[in-house]
């Protein structure tokens, strides 16, 4: 009997992070670019010459999901080996 390789675990764990935090900016874009942005261009607040809703959705959104991505592939994310033989030896990352 084949003993399951240790990377399909940490890679579906890392799959799912990956597709929670895009729906996560999904649903993020969605709210500012389309909640805020139903109004009329006369009734637009404007940042830094933006206007709010594009701010908030693009901008905004862009930084904030770079830092929020930055902070969990550090985190949670594991550094693992191409190579079997490293993987037969149980020489992964050891961060959780």
């Amino acid at each position: 009997m084949m003993e399951e390789d240790p990377r399909y675990k940490i890679a579906t764990k890392e799959a799912k992070i990956g597709i929670g935090l895009s729906l996560f900016y999904v649903v993020w874009w969605t709210l500012f670019g389309f909640g805020i942005g139903k109004r009329g261009p006369t009734n637009y607040n404007y940042i830094l010459g933006f206007p709010d809703w594009f701010f908030y959705s693009v901008l905004l959104g862009w930084i904030l999901f770079s830092i929020i991505v930055y902070i969990v592939v550090t985190k949670y994310f594991k550094g693992v080996p191409f190579d079997t033989t490293s993987i037969m030896e149980g020489k992964l990352d050891e961060r959780t």
